[in-house]
């Protein structure tokens, strides 16, 4: 396997290089020991979340009409600034200083599940029932992929590799334009519209964020037969969360795109 290839930037080459690190750690990274760092940071999301949702629900249900979002909103923001903007301070830190990955990886999910509560509430609230239909289609599709990697049906090989790392580059690109323009006032492009075009576009980001999981999977697998140290199972666990993240915010934006058309 070539080792140092995948396009979630947090599980790169230089995260997996058993040699970058000395030679005197006595424990190892495992497969299960980072499954079992990938269930608390999934928790420690889920706190993050139930807070900002429950914040978002109790001004939604003391209002009506319009005005019941308005309000839940508001109160939200500022969470979703903080869960944002922490959350990508803290991503970075990790990334830069993998040692540290036991305590900032956590947190990290705590800021992030600020923001995805938030967010995912702002999404229940317009369109009732999206969110637990992003939740079991994401997990379901991490769960289908899994097994197919395991049972060898899904093989990582270096052209899949490639045209991974070409596809989630080209989606950074789009997103960086579309975030150029929203700067301008242009928010109207075609990736954001409930049309047949923007719909496609968003079907195809998410199996593109869907097949990162497999790399994410392969990284996983390869580095603890390369023996890393133990540290990188909170590393490794970090970068699979980053990544189901992405996937589960681009289920809600599809899911949200295809009900608003109904």
């Amino acid at each position: 396997m070539n080792f140092g290839r995948s396009s979630n930037p947090v599980l790169s080459k230089n995260a997996f290089n058993a040699q970058s690190y000395a030679a005197d750690y006595t424990e190892v990274m495992t497969v299960n020991g980072t499954i079992n760092k990938s269930l608390i940071m999934l928790l420690l999301v889920l706190v993050g979340a139930t807070y900002t949702w429950k914040i978002f629900f109790s001004a939604y249900s003391a209002e009506v009409g319009a005005s019941s979002l308005e309000a839940g909103a508001s109160l939200v923001m500022k969470w979703i600034a903080i869960g944002g903007i922490g959350g990508l301070i803290f991503a970075l830190i990790t990334m830069f200083k993998k040692t540290w990955a036991y305590f900032t990886a956590p947190i990290y999910a705590v800021l992030e599940g600020l923001f995805l509560g938030a967010i995912s509430a702002f999404f229940e609230a317009s369109y009732p029932g999206l969110v637990m239909q992003a939740i079991a289609l994401t997990f379901g599709t991490m769960f289908i992929l899994l097994a197919g990697y395991r049972t060898g049906i899904i093989k990582v090989t270096d052209k899949l590799r490639s045209g991974i790392i070409a596809a989630t580059g080209a989606v950074a690109l789009v997103y960086l334009i579309s975030f150029v323009f929203s700067l301008f006032g242009v928010s109207n492009l075609i990736i954001n519209s409930n049309g047949i075009l923007g719909i496609g576009i968003s079907v195809v980001i998410v199996i593109i964020a869907a097949l990162n999981l497999v790399l994410d999977f392969d990284f996983i697998y390869e580095g603890s037969k390369a023996g890393l140290p133990k540290h990188m199972e909170w590393y490794a666990a970090f970068g699979l969360i980053v990544t189901l993240i992405w996937l589960y915010i681009e289920m809600l934006r599809l899911l949200s795109k295809i009900t608003s058309r109904n």
